[in-house]
């Protein structure tokens, strides 16, 4: 996929501290370890994979379905990255508002570091906005534009549009690899609900032109782009259709039915509970996993729960275990140590395999429950504060007995 976007529910409010900084130190765990396993280009792939990213977003502890996902995650992904640009290879500028305005200055600032054509790389930059924001105009008001550059030139573009009417935003991924010309078809599929005429100047049948983007505003607008869908709904709560239980229910009885004994050989990850066993795995695959596995992003809500206390609160002491275990898999790794990173990577495996034997049982609203009641032991925090015990004397779950 060249180019893709997403359509969420427009969310206002900020990522209160205790969540940025663990999703800055996740983040940047995650981002290490693809690279070091499969290279700065697979990194790329991903972010400009709409469904990924969305995956990321909810692993990482955000709202399964805001608009506020693209700032979050990007903003975390900066601070993270951009410390480690010499040994990564990678460098993100830009950003919301006022961080977007700066995306040239500091292209030219990497580019004057490394020798990549500055000028080059602002072209870049500004065509792929007034691409997303003019010559494809559907209503909504670019406000985020976040440009991801490896040092070898090549690039990976995310920017979100706002429509207050609808309350709506729209996100939009680009990907240098695959693209052959920004005036003419850069899309091969828009992921959205179509909510009216769009102009689409970028058409094949629009008339082609030499001097850019700014000299087909006059062009008559081209055939509407073809659509799949990511469409998230404007409810907050997550529901069992959201969920490909199949999945979800192998990555549960990984880590809560079966003795983590049972699999030390394979995994050696002795000490690790069944809890933090559950989110290694979800991140495991949002590290490893193929693109067939990202259709459903509600799951990965599963890991870290959201801010807003949908799924459930964020579980800060698993979310600080998984942070140091995969810190410590990584470091191991640079040592020529690479047992620990082998057995997280052979977490997703095994879900997967154990997926496709895998009939779901009815336990969703369980799942729920047994999370929300248990939250407090695991240091469960929301915008609204610290999750408190339960009252005593709540019906036993399936997941007590």
């Amino acid at each position: 996929m060249k180019r893709g976007h997403a359509d969420l529910p427009l969310h206002y409010g900020t990522v209160p501290p205790w969540l940025a900084q663990r999703m800055s130190l996740l983040g940047g765990a995650i981002v290490e370890a693809i690279v070091m396993e499969y290279g700065i280009h697979a990194f790329l792939q991903r972010m400009s994979d709409p469904f990924w990213f969305q995956s990321l977003g909810c692993v990482l502890g955000m709202d399964w379905h805001s608009s506020g996902i693209t700032t979050s995650v990007m903003n975390a992904l900066k601070k993270s990255v951009n410390l480690r640009s010499a040994d990564l290879g990678l460098y993100i500028c830009g950003g919301r508002g006022k961080s977007s305005r700066q995306t040239p200055h500091e292209l030219l600032d990497i580019a004057y570091r490394t020798g990549l054509d500055g000028d080059k790389l602002v072209r870049t930059s500004k065509l792929s906005a007034k691409v997303d924001n003019t010559a494809v105009q559907d209503g909504f008001q670019l406000y985020l534009h976040s440009f991801i550059l490896s040092k070898d030139g090549e690039w990976a573009v995310i920017q979100q549009g706002m429509n207050t009417a609808g309350r709506l935003a729209r996100r939009y991924h680009w990907l240098s690899s695959r693209l052959k010309s920004f005036t003419e078809e850069p899309h091969t599929s828009v992921c959205g609900k179509n909510i009216g005429p769009i102009l689409n100047l970028t058409d094949k049948n629009a008339t082609p032109t030499k001097s850019g983007i700014l000299t087909l505003t006059g062009e008559a607008p081209g055939k509407i782009m073809k659509e799949v869908n990511l469409v998230m709904p404007t409810r907050h709560n997550v529901k069992s259709g959201d969920v490909d239980m199949k999945r979800l229910g192998a990555a549960l009885i990984l880590a809560h039915e079966t003795g983590v004994e049972d699999f030390e050989s394979l995994l050696l990850l002795q000490g690790v509970g069944p809890r933090t066993l559950q989110s290694l795995t979800l991140v495991s695959e949002v590290i490893h996993g193929t693109p067939s596995r990202f259709s459903d992003p509600a799951r990965f809500s599963f890991a870290h729960g959201g801010k807003d206390g949908h799924p459930f609160p964020v579980p800060t002491k698993v979310y600080d275990e998984t942070i140091n275990i995969f810190d410590k898999a990584i470091h191991s790794s640079k040592l020529g140590y690479k047992d620990k990173s082998e057995a997280l990577k052979n977490l997703s495996k095994v879900s997967a395999s154990m997926g496709k034997k895998y009939t779901p049982r009815d336990y969703f609203d369980d799942l729920l429950k047994k999370e929300n009641a248990d939250s407090y032991k695991y240091g469960g925090k929301t915008v609204y504060g610290d999750t408190p015990k339960p009252e005593e004397g709540r019906q036993l779950t399936i997941w007590d007995q």
